[in-house]
């Protein structure tokens, strides 16, 4: 009754005539005095921040304790709690893209140019100095600047590089393509805050001296390796040798997917220019 005793209001987003605080069409909710105040708005914003806060703080958490775990959480229905990987990631990405000390999804030409393909990538480098009339270290500068950016924008491509042998290794496992997409988001994830931002906070406070190439190959590998163990065993319910050969393997095909994507990142970078 009292519903029909107020006024009736017509919604601002569908136009639906209704009586009450909310469109029953919709779900516009209609703004009061109230709701416009200062108070309502320090209120909204301190629950929206906390309640961010919470998720990510819990969702990384997972990532780094439970690897695997929030990707089955995700691929079977249950995803409330969390917050999503990919947006977890893009988090992860920014603050890492601040301070790239440690390089992993960002590659420098010096990086490049001890690639695989550096004979070939010197070549090109070359060319592309006489062409813009610009000196090796010039170049070096501009060509940092502009895959730093590019790096940003095509993290994505590792991560679905990446998990295409997820499709052969663990075909028996009733995952779908996206299933095994969003598990490997989660293992970018992983190694953005521990071989990228924490790498890079402690190079940050003098202790980088020790972080050799040897060491940082080293760490990437037990890191990435303590991973797939946990992530193989929770996500795919894989387990004892075969869990250990497949985890062995998806190392391989990481350093190969990574060796693609700068690759793809290094052409990019060098056609922009």
């Amino acid at each position: 009754m009292s519903d029909q005793a107020s006024p009736l209001i017509v919604c601002k987003s569908c136009g639906n005539s209704f009586h009450g605080n909310y469109c029953n069409e919709c779900g516009e909710k209609v703004l009061k005095p109230a709701d416009r105040s200062f108070k309502t708005f320090l209120s909204n914003m301190l629950i929206a921040i906390t309640f961010a806060d919470s998720k990510m703080i819990k969702t990384l958490w997972l990532v780094l304790s439970k690897p695997g775990f929030v990707s089955k959480e995700f691929a079977e229905g249950r995803r409330v709690n969390y917050l999503k990987p990919i947006s977890l990631f893009f988090v992860l990405n920014l603050i890492y893209f601040f301070f790239p000390l440690i390089q992993l999804f960002s590659a420098s030409l010096n990086t490049q140019l001890l690639s695989p393909l550096r004979d070939y990538y010197q070549t090109v480098v070359a060319h592309k100095v006489v062409s813009m009339g610009m000196t090796v270290p010039s170049f070096s500068l501009i060509y940092n600047l502009k895959t730093t950016g590019f790096a940003k924008l095509m993290v994505m491509v590792f991560v679905v590089i990446a998990s295409l042998p997820l499709n052969v290794l663990y075909w028996k496992r009733n995952r779908f393509f996206t299933d095994h997409v969003g598990y490997m988001v989660e293992l970018a994830c992983f190694n953005l805050f521990v071989n990228a931002i924490m790498l890079s906070v402690l190079a940050f406070f003098g202790l980088g001296k020790y972080l050799s190439e040897e060491v940082l190959t080293a760490i990437f590998i037990a890191t990435n390796l303590y991973f797939l163990l946990r992530s193989g065993n929770i996500f795919y319910q894989e387990k004892n040798w075969k869990l250990v050969l497949k985890s062995v393997m998806m190392i391989a095909f990481l350093k190969i997917a990574l060796e693609v994507y700068r690759a793809i990142l290094f052409f990019v970078t060098i056609w922009s220019l």
